[in-house]
Formats: structure tokens, C-alpha cells, sequence
């Protein structure tokens, strides 16, 4: 029968083999004089301080809760005394002994220890692993989460990381990273096939075990400037991305460090999953910010000034602030010189968006191809509306035409047609402000379009407005429930007159901003101005024969 830790009987007698069964304990046991040095020991104690220059001083964590036990004053918030002796960990409990010392119990705990070790290194490695992944997720440009990626694999998995992006054409995006120096980004041309497993790596096949790499056969480019020592371990992983690899990654230890364990090699593949989903949403991204802009700058109506001795000036505003296009558009396509109409568009296609800017996109395109049809406003628009009805979209748009073409002395001859819109303003230099009497029927809804041109002449400081219903529906005012209308529109504009198109187009669209409610929702806006620029005629030239400065009905 074995003792308990209770019994008085003394570990001492062991070594005259009075007490057989203390010295057959399987644990190790230590008595301790009250001076804290080692008083006796059984047989397991034996062995285990057998190779122990001092044998006769307990291990310092055990001197220490002996002191505190002698001296009755033990820390209650300290637990169980526990420590390493030799290559094990063992915890201590105390006996007395019947001559006054104390016999320490050690009991065997290194399997805990290191059960709980590899718990708290699991743990460890998720949580860095979730830290890692938003912190890659935090950047959706390219190069810099190559950067916080390389950079991160030298805080967490070797001396040195170099990551590689697929190649553009034969250039490959190389990002080098040493612990504690700066990042650096190059391109440069380079051949997969000098690092073992890299060109696997790159076409998204299973990294090659790091103790398959031989150190030696790692090419200069690949170590970063400053790398310590020669290169003792190896690790080539590739970087999974969404359908296609993202990249590879090769950590770098020097010969002094360990080589990569087996967990170290998983934590580095987990790794290098989640940097090559990061890299795959921000190449993903970049393509589609790409391919926006690019789209974008077909939509966004184009920027204007004078053409041909007239002056051109538009404003536009979408529904929304975040949104750069909407259902509203203008045009200016310019004649093949003076001798020729320019011809101009503003239009509004039912709704808001995109799914709206994408119809806008469409009839701008239709109306640049029927440019040389543009002297007919009729047959364009009738031609218009059958693009459109054979459309799949269910919209329908508003728009009003005009041909524009200096004349002699100064004057500019107008043709207008309105096709469901809002009939343009003219603005004369002396505040006159008149509405152009035409009409017609809106496109894209009935099989056959009606509308009504008429022309005018705007003499050297006229403007006529072209405009969409976003300004003259704006609602606001004192109770926020009111529209700005038409007729407010025209009072403004009285007060306008001889004002250059840009500064007009500018007020127009200030007064319809400041009359929105805060906060409220409103309608895309588009504005244009075409004026018959001021100077460089005398004051005969102002009224051609003919025109008067009144609007003409001709179709």
C-alpha cells in the first residue's frame, strides 16, 4: 500500500529501506528541512535529480512555496505550487513529516501542461487568423494588401515573406517583406521554374512540403535586401483565389531559426487561404471599379463651351448624392463646321438609377447614329421611338431636339421640337422671358410619334433654357409640400437677362437646390444653355430680317 499525502510517516526512512513503501511511490517525493534544502528523497526523486549539479537544492518555484508554507504566510490567490523539474512540469503538495520538515508530493502534470499549451497555441493562432483576415479584408486596392499580407506572414510565420501575383503579360508584381524593415514592390520579369515549387504554386497546385526545398536552391531575387544569414527553411504555398489562384507565397527563415513545423505549416496554408481571398475580392473589385469608370464616362454628359460662335453651358445633378448618372442627359454634337447645324439633345428617361442611366445610354447612342438624319427632327424621333419599343426596357423617355447655326451679324437661328417635355425658355437680353410653342408626343410608349417644331433666332446675349422637370418639380418652399414651377422658374429668369449661359445654368440650379426641403427626395436635374455670345456685332445686327426674336412655327 502506498502512503497518502497525509501520513506521517517519514520519506526519510526510504533510504534505510525501514519504509519500503515510500521509497516504491511512483511519484517523486522531497523533503524539505526547514532552511529549505533538500532533507531526503525516494527513489523516484532519486532519478529525477540524479543529473542535478546541486542535489541537494530544490528547484527555485518549490523553494519558494516551501519558504511561504514554513513561514505560514501562503498566497491564497497563488493556487496549487507548480513548475518545470528537469524536463517535466509537476505541481507540489506539502506533508509534514514527524521530525518538522516537510515532504513535498510532486505529481507528474507535463502532459497537461503541454495539452493546454497546444490549446492555448490553437487558440491563438484562430484568433490571429480572424485579425488577419480584416485586417487583409480592409483594403480592397491590390498592391497595398500584397503589402499588409507579406508584411503580416513576417509578424506571424517567418524572417522574411515575397509574394507573387500572377503575371501581366510576362511581368510579375513581386512584394518583399523583412520583419521590421520597410515593404518593397516591384515588377520585374522573373522564371517560376528557379524556386522549387513556385511555378506549381502559381497555377494553384498543393505547396510542396518545406522539408523537400533544399535552401541552397533559392535564387538571389528571391531574398529581400538585409536578410540575415543564409537561408535555413523554406515554405512555397500557394495563394487561393475565387475560381483562379491569387498568387503564391514564400516564407524565408534563416539558418539559425527552426525549420517549419508540421502545425506551422497548416497555420502558414490557412494563412495564405484567407491573403489570397483578400487578394481575389481586391483584383475583383479593381476590375469592376475599372470597368465602371469606364462605362461611366460614356454616361456622364459631356463637359461644354463654344461651338462654332455659340455658346454652349450644362449643369447636371442626379437623384441621389452617392450616384454620379441617372435618367437625365444632354448633348451637344457639333456640325462639320460653322456652315452647319449643331444639333443638341436633353432628355429624361422615366425613372432614377441605374436601370435608368443604362435607357439614357442607349438613346444617346441611337441619336449619335442618326445624326445624319438630325436636320429632320420628326424622322428621328419617330425612328427613336421604334429602337425603343423594340427594347426589352419598359421605360419611356421626354426630350427636346434643337439645330442650332450662327448666322451673319451675331444671331443664332434655333429649330426646336419637344417630344413630351417641358418647352424650352428664351431668355432675352432685355429680361423678356418666352416659351417656345412647341409639342409632341414622349417615346418609347406609342407605336407613332407626333411633334411640332418651331424655330426662333436668339440675338448676341439670348439664351434659351433647355431643362427637365427635376427643377421645375423640386419640392420645398416654407412647408416643404410645394413645387418650384414653371412659373416661379420664369420670374427667376427675368431677372437674368444678358447673363452669360454658364452663370444662368449655375442660378437655375442653385435656386432649385436651395428650394428643396433638407433631407427630401427629388428628381434628377439637367440644365442647358445656348446663347448667342455678346460682342462683335453692332446694334443693327442684333434683330436679323426675318426673325424679330420671335418664335416660328415650321413643322
Amino acid at each position: 500500500m502506498i502512503s497518502s499525502p497525509g501520513s506521517s510517516a517519514d520519506p526519510c526512512d526510504a533510504r534505510d529501506g525501514s519504509v519500503p513503501a515510500w521509497d516504491d511511490a511512483p511519484c517523486p517525493v522531497l523533503v524539505l528541512d526547514s532552511r529549505g534544502r533538500i532533507a531526503g528523497r525516494n527513489r523516484a526523486a532519486r532519478r529525477l535529480t540524479a543529473s542535478s549539479p546541486s542535489s541537494d537544492v530544490p528547484p527555485s518555484w518549490l523553494a519558494e512555496a516551501h519558504r511561504c508554507h514554513v513561514a505560514g504566510t501562503p498566497d491564497p490567490t497563488a493556487g496549487t505550487p507548480a513548475g518545470t523539474f528537469g524536463s517535466r512540469s509537476y505541481e507540489a503538495r506539502p506533508s509534514p513529516t514527524r521530525d518538522g520538515h516537510v515532504a513535498w508530493w510532486l505529481f507528474d502534470r507535463t502532459d497537461l501542461v503541454q495539452a493546454h499549451e497546444t490549446v492555448r497555441e490553437t487558440r491563438e493562432r484562430a484568433d490571429a487568423a480572424s485579425r488577419l483576415f480584416s485586417t487583409l479584408l480592409s483594403s480592397l486596392n491590390v498592391p497595398r494588401c500584397a503589402e499588409v499580407a507579406a508584411r503580416m506572414a513576417t509578424d506571424h510565420l517567418a524572417e522574411a515573406a515575397v509574394l507573387i501575383t500572377p503575371p501581366t503579360g510576362h511581368r510579375y508584381a513581386v512584394t518583399h517583406a523583412l520583419r521590421g524593415r520597410r515593404v518593397v514592390q516591384e515588377t520585374r520579369q522573373i522564371d517560376p521554374l528557379t524556386v522549387p515549387g513556385l511555378d506549381e504554386a502559381l497555377r494553384g497546385f498543393p505547396p510542396v512540403p518545406a522539408r523537400w526545398i533544399n535552401p541552397d536552391a533559392i535564387p538571389d531575387w528571391v531574398i529581400p535586401e538585409g536578410f540575415s544569414g543564409p537561408v535555413g527553411s523554406v515554405l512555397v504555398t500557394p495563394l487561393p483565389g475565387h475560381g483562379v489562384p491569387a498568387g503564391a507565397l514564400i516564407l524565408l527563415r534563416s539558418d539559425t531559426e527552426k525549420g517549419f513545423s508540421p502545425e506551422e505549416e497548416a497555420f502558414a496554408r490557412l494563412f495564405a487561404s484567407r491573403a489570397g481571398t483578400a487578394l481575389s475580392a481586391a483584383r475583383l473589385y479593381s476590375e469592376q471599379t475599372a470597368i465602371t469608370a469606364t462605362l461611366m464616362r460614356e454616361l456622364l454628359p459631356p463637359p461644354l463651351s463654344r461651338v462654332h460662335g455659340v455658346d454652349y453651358a450644362g449643369r447636371y445633378r442626379t437623384a441621389l448624392d452617392h450616384e454620379r448618372v441617372g435618367g437625365d442627359f444632354y448633348d451637344v454634337h457639333p456640325g462639320p463646321d460653322e456652315s452647319a447645324e449643331t444639333f443638341v439633345a436633353l432628355g429624361d428617361v422615366a425613372g432614377k438609377g441605374l436601370d435608368a442611366a443604362v435607357l439614357t445610354g442607349k438613346i444617346r447612342n441611337t441619336l449619335h447614329a442618326l445624326l445624319p438624319l438630325a436636320s429632320d427632327h420628326l424622322r428621328v424621333l419617330r425612328m427613336l421611338n421604334g429602337a425603343l419599343l423594340t427594347s426589352h426596357h419598359a421605360r419611356f423617355a421626354t426630350l427636346v431636339l434643337a439645330s442650332v447655326k450662327r448666322q451673319d451679324g451675331g444671331a443664332v437661328r434655333l429649330r426646336l421640337t419637344s417630344a413630351g417635355h417641358l418647352p424650352p425658355l428664351v431668355v432675352r437680353v432685355d429680361g423678356r422671358v418666352e416659351e417656345m410653342p412647341t409639342q409632341g408626343t414622349l417615346v418609347g410608349a406609342l407605336p407613332e410619334v407626333t411633334a411640332r417644331t418651331v424655330e426662333t433666332v436668339l440675338a448676341p446675349g439670348d439664351t434659351c433654357l433647355l431643362y427637365t422637370d427635376g427643377i421645375t418639380e423640386a419640392r420645398g418652399g416654407p412647408l416643404g409640400d410645394e413645387l418650384f414651377g414653371e412659373e416661379r422658374l420664369r420670374q427667376a429668369l427675368e431677372g437674368c437677362g444678358g447673363m452669360p449661359g454658364e452663370a444662368m445654368v449655375e442660378h437655375v440650379q442653385m435656386l432649385a437646390a436651395q428650394w428643396l426641403e433638407p433631407g427630401s427626395r427629388h428628381d434628377d436635374m439637367a440644365v442647358v444653355a445656348i446663347t448667342a455670345p455678346r460682342g462683335g456685332t453692332s446694334a443693327g445686327d442684333r434683330a436679323p430680317a426675318g426673325g424679330g426674336g420671335r418664335a416660328r412655327r415650321t413643322a
